[in-house]
């Protein structure tokens, strides 16, 4: 596929995009409702976030056995390099899925909106870059609509605001790093964006699989399976796998996104990811939200969109 880099498109590339974009909001809306059903039966993160990570292995370990896409290769010391991005994308996992677990799904995304302001300071500590003056106004309003939004959220704490938060640093260090990793060196053969998804998510299992085992035993674990099932029965495995499979995909499609956008339309379709999610989880879910909150979230989205609309114009 191609991508915004200036080379003519066939005609039906546009219509290709829209459509891995709809299924992206469509994945992630699923991830969020079913990944709340079997939550409220089953409620272990750290299991949660484990499994829901490692289900993808199958997934695109199928298409590398089948050939259905191209097998990556690294050197040990290519992998080495991308440990760093793996540990950001964990970091992105389990403090959303904590998040999740304390406060209502349309919180957490508000939350998650400000992730162009953790970018910003990691993108001037670990790359130089200074924006213009339009790109940092523009994080006033993110800010001041989180906060709006935070003040008379009914589900607010503390704890899942700061999990929703690192979440936020560990998105935006594993695209700063990964970035940084692309320019400097070797990534490896066949490793494209959906690829680069796939390996930092071998290694990121690797990596939570001691610390879930030790936060979460096993024996733990096993005991809270049975409750849940003796509770939910079939819709629990059901939701448990669903969320998996959502999860997956839409992480996926975003990067196969990324892939057809430039990084500024990347983000608006991200945001606007966030509003879809946002409206979905009201009507099915039915987190109540007051009326400051609600001029909170439009604050804040609309502060997201003058953040790429300002950083497209400075990259003219």
């Amino acid at each position: 596929p191609g991508s915004a880099g200036g080379a003519e498109q066939p005609p039906y590339s546009a219509v290709v995009t829209m459509l891995y974009i709809l299924l992206w909001y469509m994945f992630s809306a699923g991830y969020n409702i079913f990944f709340k059903r079997s939550f409220a039966d089953f409620p272990f993160p750290w299991a949660s976030a484990l499994f829901q990570m490692a289900l993808g292995i199958p997934i695109f370990g199928a298409q590398w056995l089948l050939r259905l896409r191209k097998t990556p290769r690294l050197t040990a010391a290519e992998a080495g390099r991308l440990l760093p991005a793996a540990a950001a994308n964990l970091l992105t996992q389990i403090g959303a899925v904590i998040a999740f677990c304390g406060s209502a799904v349309s919180f957490v995304h508000i939350v998650k909106a400000s992730e162009p302001v953790a970018s910003s300071v990691l993108n001037y500590l670990f790359v130089g870059e200074v924006l213009s003056w339009p790109v940092y106004a523009a994080l006033v309003p993110i800010i001041g609509g989180v906060a709006l939004a935070s003040v008379k959220e009914l589900s607010f704490t503390w704890f899942s605001f700061a999990c929703a938060m690192s979440s936020n640093i560990g998105s935006a260090l594993r695209s700063v790093y990964s970035k940084k990793v692309q320019r400097s060196y070797s990534m490896g053969e066949s490793m494209n964006q959906e690829n680069l998804y796939s390996v930092l998510t071998i290694m990121s299992v690797v990596m939570l699989l001691p610390i879930a085992i030790y936060m979460e035993p096993v024996s733990t674990i096993v005991q809270g399976l049975g409750a849940a099932h003796a509770v939910g029965g079939r819709a629990f495995w059901l939701n448990m796998l669903a969320s998996g499979i959502c999860f997956y995909f839409y992480n996926e499609l975003a990067f196969t996104v990324l892939g057809r956008m430039d990084p500024v339309s990347h983000a608006v379709a991200n945001t606007m990811k966030r509003v879809f999610v946002i409206i979905v989880a009201i009507l099915v879910l039915r987190n109540p939200v007051t009326p400051l909150g609600a001029v909170g979230s439009l604050v804040a989205l609309a502060g997201t969109l003058a953040y790429a609309r300002a950083s497209a114009r400075r990259k003219a």
